[in-house]
């Protein structure tokens, strides 16, 4: 079994030298977008409180996370060839600075260990998401998201429209997620 414990501490020890050069924002409405897909290549976006989601350019949702979270942290030595979009989900407070700067301060501060525990928790959490939806079928992969639904504190759960997120995360068509839970006793 994958392991999703968040590496906080090796976060923490990030945000301390990250944050002094970022530039800070905070964001009080909802589905405000944080980054760009023109921003996703160049900047590492570090979300200290709030939720925000991660869609892909294509319109799928990758995922909903909650802080701490950082985005784009390897973004300096390799870039993406999908575009992402970063969208507040509830009221959000973090900083960004470019992809460069964050690889020269990881330098700087040898923090490789802490980045490389960052990116292989994501890593595994990308895994966990492909093994809940690649190959399964419609009943398997609504079910998977239910699951992962439930793991999200109260709050997040009554934000989120259940039938959106599932469609949206899936790409399985309302009406087939309406059917399976018609079809459930």
């Amino acid at each position: 079994m994958l392991s999703l414990s968040k590496p906080l501490q090796e976060f923490y020890r990030l945000d301390k030298c990250l944050s002094k050069h970022g530039t800070r924002f905070e964001f009080v409405n909802d589905k405000e977008i944080i980054c760009s897909p023109d921003e996703s290549n160049t900047h590492t976006f570090v979300i200290l409180e709030g939720v925000v989601s991660l869609v892909r350019g294509d319109k799928v949702l990758i995922g909903i996370v909650q802080a701490p979270f950082i985005f784009g942290l390897a973004d300096g030595v390799a870039k993406k060839e999908a575009q992402y979009k970063l969208i507040a989900e509830s009221g959000c407070i973090g900083y960004r600075l470019s992809s460069s700067q964050t690889l020269a301060i990881i330098e700087q501060n040898q923090l490789w260990r802490e980045a490389f525990c960052w990116i292989v928790w994501k890593s595994q959490v990308l895994e966990l998401r492909d093994k809940q939806l690649i190959g399964n079928n419609s009943y398997d992969q609504i079910r998977a998201t239910l699951m992962t639904m439930i793991e999200w504190d109260e709050e997040l759960r009554s934000r989120i429209g259940v039938m959106n997120y599932i469609h949206q995360r899936t790409r399985v068509s309302r009406s087939v997620v309406a059917e399976v839970w018609l079809a459930q006793p």
